[in-house]
């Protein structure tokens, strides 16, 4: 009878390889989720390997991988972030691959279109309710939003009232239920969820270049991260992104 389930266990494994062999595992922002998941779709469909995608807040994936979680690729949502993985990638790897632009949204049910970047419309349009944005410490969406709430002599005006998250798509969705009157978040973000509305867009010059880095991790054994990599940065992904408020950088 053991000898029957040995030969079964050996002629299924020959048969049928290991997903861990053929999967391209990725981790990502949390803000690259609708472009990314569509492009890695995409790249399964032209013969490309199943990508599995594990998005998160971009310092949270770093520290997982500098302590050893298995990678093929990281895309990170800022620089910060790709540096506090440095030890976990290939280095010659590593290029800028995106950027992106902060907006204000408020509930799709707002009974305002528009919110002029001062002191007065934001305590207005906040009333007795929060703002909600990324942590401001770990996240990179808090840490430009706050750089630029700083800027614009608006942050002591708002900090009271942050509602923080672990990511960016945490709070977008908390501003689409209707639990933040306000949030800060990427374009990307805004044109990936229908019950919000974009109803301010902050200075690209009030805060530090918004930069998506991509690396190939050094634990990656597979040739399908570069092709992944390439496929990324081709012309037949690129529509994926610019649809979702991102820019290419080439």
């Amino acid at each position: 009878m053991l000898r029957r389930i040995v030969a079964w266990v050996l002629a299924c494994a020959l048969t049928f390889p290991a997903f861990a062999d053929d999967r391209l595992v990725v981790f990502a922002a949390a803000s690259l989720k609708s472009a990314l998941d569509a492009a890695a779709a995409k790249f399964h469909e032209s013969g490309g390997p199943e990508v599995s995608l594990n998005y998160g807040g971009s310092l949270g994936l770093a520290r997982q991988l500098a302590a050893g979680a298995p990678a093929d690729v990281f895309i990170s949502a800022d620089e910060p972030s790709m540096d506090a993985a440095s030890a976990a990638i290939r280095p010659q790897t590593r290029i800028d691959f995106l950027t992106n632009h902060l907006v204000v949204v408020a509930p799709g049910t707002a009974p305002f279109d528009k919110l002029d970047l001062t002191a007065k419309a934001f305590e207005t349009a906040l009333g007795g309710s929060r703002l909600s944005t990324g942590e401001v410490k770990t996240v990179p969406v808090g840490r430009y939003a706050k750089e630029s709430l700083t800027k614009l002599g608006l942050w002591d005006v708002v900090e009271p009232k942050l509602a923080m998250t672990d990511n960016v798509r945490s709070a977008l969705e908390f501003v689409a239920r209707g639990e933040a009157a306000l949030g800060i978040v990427y374009l990307s973000d805004a044109h990936a969820e229908p019950r919000v509305k974009i109803v301010a867009q902050l200075p690209d010059d009030s805060h530090a270049p918004i930069t998506y880095p991509l690396a190939v991790t050094a634990v990656s054994k597979t040739p399908a991260a570069e092709k992944f990599v390439a496929f990324l940065r081709g012309d037949a992904a690129a529509p994926l992104f610019t649809a979702q408020g991102f820019e290419l950088l080439k």
